[in-house]
């Protein structure tokens, strides 16, 4: 499981954020208690030096068997504080200064490497806002998918729209809740408003959700970041554009919406080609959805880009009529 560098910057700093505050919170706690009650800021610095303390008898072997003396002092110094803060008439605990996060103790990580529990949760909730902004994701779930839409008639080849949609909203609801190495990489075809977007974001949000690194964005979007990242004029922007690019190629899954809705030039298909290619050799995971045909597919791009999907990705086939225009 890859975790996207932009992301989870974004989550460690909402973390700190939360440290601060909570240490802002504890200071002005502090000042209060010690208003009300002055005993108590002469107990805390008493406190302080018995730490001191135990920590020059840890590093001198002659005074070793003094900690057990010092130990006893600090703890008729905490129960005296206690006293102090409760006769003050505050609250129990009411200057604890524990953190927030016992297993990191507000840090974010683990023996310094291992993200924690609670960076990664921040890290998921940034992960679904970023893909929220983009998609405006509401009621794009597995739950309010519907296969009513799609006729049940069926066709020249005896399948109805109905029962091949079935098995593609299967395919991807499997995908998504079993995502992993081994899934496979994708590539939707056909019409416009047959629910290529829709399933395609109902993954990306499941995926999401079980912690893996997801980008979603448009084939023109996409593109336009490749391009900014070569030929931007400021360096600020080619740097920006240069760790959005790299968040594409490295994530564990990308999903390209709307390929063929760009301009094709002979840079974008190297784009392409470059992404396709960068991320088989990787083994990472991407969607591709597109409203072309396999012929215009060809006549679009190169013979090296379409073997490819065709070679490594599983191709399925969205059948139907706009529903759009239905829902209309």
């Amino acid at each position: 499981m890859t975790y996207d560098g932009k992301l989870l910057a974004r989550a460690r700093g909402v973390l700190e954020s939360r440290r601060h505050n909570h240490e802002e919170q504890f200071a002005r706690r502090q000042l209060e208690v010690y208003a009300r009650a002055p005993s108590v800021r002469e107990l805390d610095a008493q406190l302080r030096g018995t730490m001191a303390e135990l920590l020059a008898a840890a590093l001198d072997k002659d005074a070793a068997g003094r900690g057990g003396q010092i130990r006893e002092k600090n703890l008729d110094l905490q129960q005296q504080r206690h006293r102090e803060i409760v006769k003050a008439g505050f609250a129990d605990g009411y200057l604890n200064d524990d953190p927030l996060c016992i297993s990191c103790r507000d840090t974010g990580f683990i023996n310094a490497t291992e993200p924690c529990e609670c960076l990664i949760a921040l890290y998921r909730q940034e992960q679904s806002l970023d893909l929220s902004n983009l998609l405006k994701l509401g009621a794009e779930t597995f739950e309010t998918f519907r296969l009513d839409y799609y006729s049940d008639e069926p066709n020249a080849n005896g399948v109805s729209p109905r029962r091949a949609m079935g098995i593609i909203f299967e395919t991807c609801r499997q995908y998504a809740y079993k995502f992993g190495a081994r899934a496979d990489n994708l590539f939707f075809t056909g019409a416009p408003g047959l629910g290529k977007t829709f399933l395609s974001a109902c993954i990306a949000r499941v995926v999401a959700e079980s912690g893996f690194s997801v980008v979603y964005d448009t084939a023109g979007a996409i593109f336009a970041k490749f391009e900014d990242a070569k030929f931007s004029r400021e360096e600020e922007d080619r740097q920006e554009a240069r760790r959005e690019t790299k968040r594409m190629l490295e994530c564990d899954l990308l999903i390209i919406d709307d390929l063929g809705t760009e301009l094709v030039t002979a840079f974008t298909k190297s784009v392409l080609y470059e992404i396709v290619n960068t991320r088989l050799i990787t083994g990472k995971k991407t969607i591709i959805s597109t409203n072309m045909s396999q012929e215009e597919l060809r006549n679009n791009y190169t013979e090296q880009i379409v073997s490819r999907l065709e070679g490594e990705y599983t191709v399925r086939e969205f059948r139907g009529e706009d529903i759009r225009q239905i829902k209309s």
